[in-house]
Parts: structure tokens; C-alpha cells; sequence
């Protein structure tokens, strides 16, 4: 038998390491805060069923991305849509019953 070599890792230094967390957690401050961009620009109103919203039970309306990216968040809010808990539930579903019916 051959003797193996010994595998090299190289490990990241304690700055690429920094670097990296420091970029992970803009990305999710931005991304935190586009609820709240896009109850301000499209209302507190489900784009498709047209529900109204009040603060007591806008915790049923949710941010749908368009584009199913969810890291694609534009200022102008052009890949996002409110919708009400059931609508959205309904948008993925619909996805999901697609991919099952074309299988067949």
C-alpha cells in the first residue's frame, strides 16, 4: 500500500472570518426590515383578495416575494406583494399541486 499524504486545510483567518459575519448580518438587517418597507409602500391590504388590515391583526398579512428570491429585496418593493395568511398559503400551494400534476 501507497502511503497517504496528509490532507491541508486551509482555515480561514480571524478577519475572513469577521469580514464574513459582518456581511451576513447586513444581509439580514436588510432583509428584517422589508416587512415593514412593504406594509409602508403597498398598505395594509392583500393583493389578491383585497382584505383590509388594521394593527390589531396586521400579523396576518405577509410579505410575498414575486420572484421566490428572498434575499431579492428592492428598495421600490417591485418583487414584493401583501398577502393575507390564506392567500399566500394558496400562491405556494398552487406551485406545489403544479409540480405533483405534471409528474403524473
Amino acid at each position: 500500500m501507497k502511503p497517504r499524504r496528509p490532507i491541508t486545510v486551509k482555515l480561514p483567518t480571524e478577519a475572513e472570518i469577521d469580514a464574513k459575519v459582518r456581511s451576513m448580518r447586513a444581509v439580514i438587517d436588510d432583509n428584517a426590515s422589508y416587512r415593514q418597507k412593504s406594509l409602508r409602500i403597498h398598505g395594509l391590504i392583500c393583493a389578491r383578495c383585497a382584505r383590509e388590515f388594521d394593527q390589531s391583526n396586521v400579523h396576518l398579512l405577509t410579505v410575498h416575494h414575486r420572484d421566490g428570491n428572498h434575499s431579492n429585496n428592492p428598495p421600490d418593493g417591485s418583487n414584493w406583494e401583501n398577502l393575507c395568511s390564506h392567500c399566500h398559503d394558496d400562491v405556494h400551494s398552487r406551485g406545489e399541486l403544479g409540480e405533483y400534476l405534471s409528474r403524473k
